[in-house]
C-alpha cells in the first residue's frame, strides 16, 4: 500500500486530506511541522509527501531541502497559500515535483497525487515507450520499429530523464546536477544547447510529445494524447 505523508499545521486541511487520500486506499502519515515530518521520512517507508510551507519550526522551504539531501527521487507535491509565480519558481528550485494553491479543489489534488506516483514509476523502470520510441537505459539505445537511432550519451540521458517524468519542471540546474554532475564547472546554457538538439532530432515526433519550455523555470517533456 502506498504510504503517505501529509505535513500541514492546519488540522482542516489534514483531515480534509485525510478523508479523500483514504477512500482512495492511501495508507497516511500526518505531522504538524517540518521537524517531525523529516523525523518520520527517516525512520518509515514513505512513498509520497504533500507539504506545505508555512509551518512552525521548520518550513516547507527548508524542509523540501532537507528531503532532497537523502531521498532525491521522493515524489514532493506542495500545498500552500502562496500563489505567486516566484515562490512557485522557489519550489521547483529547491525540488517539488507539483505545486496546488489554496483553496484548491480535493479532487484535483487526489488526481495530481496519483500522476505523480505514475510519474515515479515510469521514471522507476529502464525502458520507457515514447510514442513509436522505445528508449533503453540498459542499452542506452532509442529505436523505432526496427530502426536503431544514435544518441550522444548526454543527449540520450536527458531525453530519458525528461521523458521518465512526464510532465514535470525541471530547473536547469537540476538537469545539469542529474545529467553532468555536481562537479561541472561549464554553464547552464549547455543544458539549452543539448534540448535544441533533441527538439531537432525528434522533429518528426512531435505529433507523440514535445519539450517545452517553462519560463524562467527550465524545461518539462509532454507527452501528446491519442
Amino acid at each position: 500500500m502506498v504510504k503517505i505523508l501529509i505535513v500541514d499545521d492546519d488540522p482542516h486541511i489534514r483531515a480534509l486530506l485525510r478523508l479523500y487520500l483514504k477512500n482512495e486506499g492511501f495508507d497516511l502519515t500526518e505531522a504538524d511541522n517540518g521537524i517531525d515530518a523529516h523525523a518520520i521520512i527517516r525512520g518509515s517507508g514513505i512513498d509520497l509527501v504533500i507539504l506545505d510551507i508555512m509551518m512552525p519550526h521548520m518550513d516547507g522551504w527548508d524542509l523540501c531541502r532537507e528531503i532532497r539531501k537523502s531521498n532525491p527521487d521522493m515524489p514532493l507535491l506542495m500545498v500552500t497559500a502562496k500563489s505567486e509565480s516566484r515562490q512557485k519558481i522557489k519550489g521547483f528550485q529547491l525540488g517539488t515535483d507539483d505545486y496546488i494553491t489554496k483553496p484548491f479543489d480535493p479532487i484535483e489534488l487526489v488526481m495530481r497525487v496519483k500522476a505523480l506516483l505514475k510519474r515515479y514509476r515510469i521514471a522507476s523502470s529502464q525502458i520507457i515507450p515514447l510514442g513509436e520510441l522505445v528508449l533503453n537505459r540498459k542499452t542506452y539505445k532509442v529505436t523505432r520499429g526496427d530502426e536503431e537511432l544514435a544518441l550522444p550519451l548526454k543527449e540520450f540521458e536527458l531525453l530519458f530523464m525528461l521523458a521518465g517524468h512526464p510532465g514535470q519542471i525541471f530547473t536547469r540546474e537540476q538537469l545539469i546536477t542529474q545529467i553532468w554532475g555536481m562537479d561541472y564547472e561549464g554553464d547552464d546554457r549547455t543544458v539549452d544547447v543539448h534540448i535544441k538538439r533533441l527538439r531537432e532530432r525528434f522533429a518528426r515526433d512531435v505529433r507523440h510529445f514535445r519539450i517545452e519550455t517553462a519560463r524562467s523555470i527550465g524545461y518539462r517533456l509532454v507527452v501528446n494524447p491519442g
